[in-house]
């Protein structure tokens, strides 16, 4: 059950993957296609790829190469994965209780996406679950801020792009880094559990 607290708020701004859409396995199936394309030397979790849930693809490339002594290169890791999504999107279902959530504030508050992935696979996915509509356009990802997740660039940004005080918006998120940044922000959130998928 998705609880929304009882608390005024101005406008919503909700991560993508794992939150408005069930994509999050079907990245992880793209992400180990990936590395074992380039040939990467250790294993990728599933623990650990949700551990990392809207981190910028990229900076996942570099925190395993940190941690692994390797030289993978994380542009051409997240082009392939990218590459491979897309042919996954028909397959991707919307987060019924947080796609109906949204559609129920439709019209009534802003609305905006702020999410870790390129902004033509967060348009793929919401389009393929009718939900593009209800943003008014606000789509924040990676490419338009200094830094991602768990920063809380990208959420000050879809604040300010829909004329609102940070403290007057809500976030709805399924991944830690995503809820490091909506505290740091200033924004109140709401976890959204694996079990809502």
């Amino acid at each position: 059950m998705l609880i929304i607290p009882d608390h005024p708020f101005l406008g919503i701004i909700f991560d993508c993957d794992g939150t408005l859409v069930d994509s999050m396995p079907l990245h992880y199936q793209s992400w180990v296609a990936s590395l074992n394309y380039h040939k990467a030397p250790f294993e990728f979790t599933e623990d650990y790829f949700y551990s990392k849930a809207g981190v910028r693809e990229q900076d996942v490339v570099k925190l395993l190469n940190a941690e692994y002594k390797t030289a993978i290169d994380p542009d051409a890791v997240a082009d392939y994965k990218a590459a491979l999504f897309e042919t996954l999107l028909p397959q991707v279902k919307p987060v019924k209780p947080v796609a109906d959530f949204a559609r129920s504030m439709h019209g009534k508050l802003p609305m905006s996406v702020a999410s870790g992935s390129e902004e033509h696979i967060v348009r793929g996915c919401l389009a393929a679950n009718d939900l593009l509509h209800l943003f008014d356009d606000i789509i924040i990802t990676p490419r338009l801020v200094a830094h991602g997740k768990p920063a809380p660039d990208m959420f000050l940004l879809a604040a300010q792009r829909m004329g609102l005080a940070p403290k007057d918006c809500l976030v709805l998120e399924d991944g830690q880094s995503g809820i490091d940044a909506a505290k740091a922000a200033g924004m109140q959130w709401v976890f959204v559990p694996r079990t809502l998928r």
